[in-house]
């Protein structure tokens, strides 16, 4: 085992990132540039991300963001080993951009290709920012996706549940548009939540006290959308009483749902060394406090990256590529981008499925 250099590339949606990670031969790391273009106001006029308008801005700036990435970092191309970059899941076009640069790179340096799958980022992260052992709980609730996985290692991936219609995130920025709020929505939900009464709106907890924990929540956002109905035209009172009302369901939710998972993977025999928040709801502090609570209480602690990792960057991207790297798992010049990349099919499976065989 020695030190690697890795540079990482992330276009999978809305954020043109590249960064340089060291993991030393320890197994822990240092991020020695970050450097991250956000589109937000490219699309904000439009309410959500517009895939042709981020593909676009991709094109445009990532040969400087790479460039900057390595000036800030100190170092060379020649001194890098390996180059990843994210084979997805996203939107296809910013996949595509990014994906083609790494190989691009990686053919004129001649060094190993990783590509790396955006979740799989997102759930190694919490090891570079708090050096977390396997095995740990994750909740991944990143953009179109809700999961609670159980980590083993690297690649190996066991889904306990996810969402079965929309994501956390997505709840959030519809709601958001429903509301007449700004987009990004999770942001503006949160603050305009800090000035609401919680108790004002009595909305449901779907699929609570389940045994699996799986989340529903198109019913909690027709639930929204019915109250608003109710009540409009909407003061700015009311907007702040839903979204308060509304955070405070999906943070039950979260709890109830978390505890489930907790339970079940000592169930299976293994004793989590964490509870691993990721992903852009992970900067949600009313979220964060309640998982604390729920970590401590299910005897682990709850880690979570700063605020700049749980949204998508490059530094997390590198740290993934460098995990895999330290394993020998590379990529060659065929590796295909994809629009669609189950966490679980890395190398892991559904327990359920697992237990349906059975």
């Amino acid at each position: 085992m020695r030190d690697l250099l890795l540079l990482g590339i992330e276009t999978t949606c809305d954020e043109t990132a590249a960064a340089v990670v060291r993991r030393r031969a320890d197994g822990t790391g240092t991020i020695l540039s970050n450097i991250v273009r956000s589109q937000t106001a490219d699309h904000a006029a439009y309410g959500g991300v517009v895939p042709e308008i981020a593909a676009r801005a991709h094109v445009e700036v990532l040969d400087g963001i790479v460039e900057r990435a390595l000036r800030s970092s100190g170092v060379k191309l020649v001194e890098l080993d390996g180059i990843a970059a994210a084979g997805g899941p996203g939107l296809i076009g910013g996949v595509i951009v990014g994906l083609t640069t790494a190989k691009a790179i990686a053919l004129a340096v001649r060094k190993p290709l990783i590509a790396v799958n955006h979740l799989e980022a997102h759930a190694l992260t919490a090891r570079l920012t708090d050096a977390v052992p396997f095995p740990f709980l994750l909740l991944l609730v990143s953009g179109g996706h809700t999961q609670l996985v159980a980590v083993t290692g690297v690649g190996e991936y066991t889904k306990l549940g996810g969402t079965i219609d929309d994501a956390i995130g997505e709840a959030f920025d519809k709601t958001a548009k429903m509301l007449g709020l700004p987009y990004p929505g999770g942001p503006a939900v949160e603050r305009a939540a800090l000035k609401g009464d919680a108790n004002r709106f009595a909305l449901p907890r779907p699929l609570h006290g389940r045994p699996v924990p799986d989340f529903s929540l198109s019913g909690l956002k027709t639930a929204v959308r019915l109250e608003a109905l109710k009540i409009a035209p909407l003061s700015d009172q009311d907007v702040n009483d839903l979204c308060a009302s509304f955070q405070a369901a999906i943070v039950d939710i979260l709890a109830d749902r978390v505890r489930c998972a907790l339970r079940l993977m000592r169930e299976r025999g293994l004793k989590p060394n964490a509870l691993v928040l990721a992903g852009g709801v992970g900067a949600n502090q009313a979220v964060r406090r309640m998982l604390h609570k729920v970590a401590a209480d299910g005897g682990t602690r709850l880690a979570v990256p700063p605020p700049e990792l749980c949204t998508d960057n490059g530094a997390m991207i590198a740290w993934a590529g460098a995990e895999r790297l330290a394993l020998g798992l590379t990529d060659d010049l065929s590796a295909s981008p994809r629009a669609r990349w189950p966490l679980e099919e890395v190398t892991g499976h559904d327990m359920r499925d697992a237990e349906a065989a059975d």
